[in-house]
């Protein structure tokens, strides 16, 4: 009977199922209805009365011992949903998304007292929110798992995945996850240039939880002196906003210098007399000035990940990448048909976030030639250049079909060559027998070929790859300072493996080189191709 009461939130005796099967006919099936059935869940703390001692004197006890049989076991054939026993009903609701449980609870006052159960929305926090060990600590402190998805998980959860600030040309990578027993804002900060293979830094932005009290406080983290009153605004879709309330925390006692050396620091693990490069001091420096503008009072814009289509040639996601003086840099692949797409999330004073860095031709693969020719920048520039004007005059003329390869060193992959076909044709021509091809178009040629950059291309890793497995041709977009007379300049797209590849810039005489970040990404990843690609178009508005 005690488990009967607990879990149905009434007395022992008040209201219990036995009853309420014999009073159906004199009383209509909106018995338990009351004014407040309108009401949703979210967001209310429900009080169940008691009233167990006074009903319990009005019966005799055998009443009691029958009344808690039949509430327990539940009748041999239930009718209705409230026939069922209470114990298999908190089952049944626990395993139904939390989004659904306000209007479920409309529907009588029982079904309302029954979802008061804990064990229901701590389910609701795991499964939803990959919360588990940390719920006991809430409950310690007095605040429940239902006060918690309710008023922190549930009105909060449309913040939470990946986010692009608008901080002028500079951009960014948010990540806001629920992280222990706060929502945090994780700002993704590509590694020291040009050390491409570390991991990628993070530093917390804000900050939501009620671990101090019933209710939901919001946190700023920037500065130094730790957590201070914010606030988050969320108006449109997919879109929110930060607001420092307390920004003397960001100041720090020696001033804008002191500031300046700190920032310098953890943005670039040096000091400015270790960077000799004058262009570069005033590229540092005007990001710096730039960016402590906003004190963390910003706006930020939904991104996606793109989902990955049977068709593409590696797995698409985020890579960073070297970009000369103006340090790493982070880039988002994604493929469309027959074209690989490199998109900024990160950018600078010439080519600012937003916008597409890297177009390449998946149709067209480019054979290299053997080390010794590698070495030399006209060789290679007299491949690429031959596959660029071949390009160019099928854009001029639409209607003639090419004939054949562009060049000596392109190979034509054939109508929409982002597949095996692309990849078989490339093997043809790189190796005198053929390897058949793929079942599955993502999987790149098994034979690596030798790879060296040639002599004069700049490059700020001296260790890449020395051997890669496929070459094409691609565009990349360069600028004047504040993106003026945008141009895109032949190139060459190299692919080192799953997680590597390069781009030899023809005209800048210079080497990208792209690594994998590889951090797990929790409600990121874009619902369908469509949604991806309408999100990719307004991020190229936002800074054209």
């Amino acid at each position: 009977m005690a488990v009967c009461a607990r879990l149905c939130g009434v007395g022992q005796s008040r209201r219990c199922r036995r009853r309420q099967r014999h009073n159906q006919q004199d009383q209509g099936s909106d018995s338990d209805m009351d004014e407040e059935e309108g009401e949703r869940i979210v967001g209310e703390t429900q009080s169940v009365t008691g009233g167990a001692e006074n009903s319990a004197a009005a019966r005799p006890s055998v009443a009691h011992e029958a009344a808690a049989d039949s509430a327990s076991t539940g009748p041999p054939n239930p009718q209705s949903l409230l026939d069922l026993p209470p114990e298999l009903l908190v089952e049944v609701f626990s395993s139904l998304p939390g989004t659904e449980l306000p209007n479920l609870a409309l529907v009588c006052k029982k079904i309302r007292q029954i979802l008061n159960t804990e064990t229901i929305w701590r389910r609701r926090c795991t499964e939803e929110f990959g919360m588990r060990e940390d719920l006991r600590k809430m409950e310690v402190v007095g605040v429940s798992s239902r006060e918690l998805y309710a008023k922190l998980l549930h009105p909060y959860r449309h913040i939470l995945g990946l986010w692009q600030p608008d901080i002028g040309p500079y951009g960014g990578l948010l990540n806001v996850v629920v992280d222990g027993l706060f929502i945090i804002g994780w700002m993704y900060l590509p590694p020291h240039d040009p050390r491409v293979e570390d991991p990628m830094r993070r530093r917390p932005l804000f900050r939501i939880h009620m671990w101090e009290s019933n209710k939901v406080a919001v946190e700023c983290m920037y500065g130094h002196k730790g957590p201070h009153k914010g606030d988050i605004q969320t108006g449109k879709k997919d879109e929110f906003s930060t607001k420092c309330n307390q920004t003397d925390h960001h100041r720090m006692p020696g001033g804008r210098q002191e500031e300046f050396r700190t920032w310098l620091e953890e943005e670039w693990g040096r000091t400015l007399e270790d960077i000799f490069h004058e262009h570069m001091q005033e590229l540092i420096l005007m990001k710096f000035i730039y960016t402590s503008q906003y004190d963390n009072c910003l706006t930020y814009r939904r991104i996606y990940l793109p989902p990955r289509m049977p068709s593409d040639l590696l797995q698409p996601g985020l890579f960073k990448g070297t970009y000369g003086s103006h340090g790493l840099e982070i880039i988002m692949l994604s493929f469309h048909g027959p074209c690989a797409r490199a998109t900024k999330l990160t950018g600078d004073p010439n080519v600012p976030a937003g916008q597409l860095t890297l177009d390449v031709d998946l149709n067209r693969p480019v054979c290299l030639p053997d080390l010794e020719h590698q070495r030399s920048m006209e060789e290679l520039s007299r491949l690429v250049l031959g596959v660029h004007e071949e390009a160019q005059r099928e854009v001029q003329n639409p209607d003639v079909a090419p004939q054949g390869a562009a060049s000596e060193g392109a190979v034509a992959g054939g109508a929409g060559g982002a597949g095996a076909a692309v990849l078989e044709s490339a093997m043809e021509a790189q190796s005198e027998s053929p390897q058949p091809a793929s079942s599955s178009s993502s999987s790149a040629p098994s034979e690596a070929q030798p790879f060296v950059l040639p002599l004069g291309v700049m490059t700020r890793n001296e260790v890449y790859p020395r051997t890669c497995k496929i070459c094409f041709y691609g565009t990349g977009l360069i600028a004047g300072h504040g993106f003026t007379s945008p141009e895109r300049t032949p190139g060459l797209f190299v692919l080192f493996d799953e997680d590597h590849f390069g781009f030899i810039w023809l005209e800048l005489k210079s080497f990208s080189l792209y690594s994998r970040l590889t951090d797990r990404l929790a409600h990121a990843y874009a619902p369908d191709m469509e949604r991806f690609e309408a999100m990719l178009r307004n991020m190229q508005s936002w800074t054209s």
